[in-house]
């Protein structure tokens, strides 16, 4: 038989193993090509695979729409944050401020360095630690900080953290489904196999063009080489002296 052309995508496994679902029971001269307990495993692992395929999908399109307009929002929210630091700093080396107040921004008072906001989880935790440090030395009666005042740095924080619980959510998720996938296909790929092996080798006494044929009704594809497909002109030619 010629070499064989087994699936590599996930759509692909997932229309191998729906094809071999399909002809649960097909017989041949009363014997059946595939096992009953093959065709079993090929239902319950098409559902599985094929519902957590759909489930990364979901995930990972959802992420896609919103991270466009995300990466945008978290870029003005590093900005604002790591201002509102800068402008800190700038206070207290003036003299305005005493350094010690910096301990209610999580901050240390002897370092005048902007934390790295890199991430997007470093954004969020210096967003909240700032704004809340902030909001809590003016409720005390201390002089609020301009350029940028705490309410302008709140407001653009506030759209990019909405958005970074959401995107963390989507991106877990999507990593979860993921992972199980990459779990599965071995598993999907080994029943593809012998899968193939039993229609194979079923109808392996059959003329080569035949036998592919029948194969084909199973989902099997095959590559030919050039003396396979010189062996099924041979086959055709022979049939057409015989008739």
């Amino acid at each position: 038989m010629p070499r064989r052309y087994l699936p590599n995508s996930d759509p692909s496994r997932i229309k191998a193993l729906q094809k071999a679902v399909n002809m649960e029971g097909y017989k041949e001269n009363g014997q059946l090509v595939l096992s009953y307990q093959t065709t079993r495993e090929a239902r319950l692992l098409l559902n599985k695979f094929r519902n957590t395929q759909s489930q990364y999908q979901q995930y990972r399109n959802q992420f896609i729409k919103i991270n466009k307009g995300y990466k945008e929002e978290a870029h003005v929210a590093r900005m604002y944050v790591s201002h509102f630091i800068q402008v800190l700093n700038m206070a207290i080396r003036r003299g305005e401020l005493k350094k010690d107040i910096k301990e209610g921004y999580g901050l240390s008072p002897d370092k005048y360095t902007v934390p790295l906001l890199k991430t997007e989880a470093s954004i969020e935790k210096w967003g909240k630690l700032v704004i809340a440090g902030e909001e809590k030395r003016i409720s005390k009666g201390g002089v609020p900080i301009y350029n940028p005042n705490i309410a302008k740095v709140k407001v653009h924080w506030s759209i990019f953290a909405d958005h970074y619980y959401n995107v963390s959510r989507l991106k877990a998720n999507a990593e979860k489904y993921r992972r199980e996938l990459v779990q599965m296909r071995p598993i999907v790929d080994d029943l593809l196999h012998d899968l193939s092996n039993q229609v194979k080798n079923f109808y392996a006494d059959l003329p080569l063009q035949q036998s592919i044929d029948k194969c084909s009704q199973f989902g099997l594809i095959f590559y030919l080489s050039s003396n396979e497909k010189k062996q099924i002109e041979a086959e055709k030619l022979q049939n057409t002296l015989d008739f």
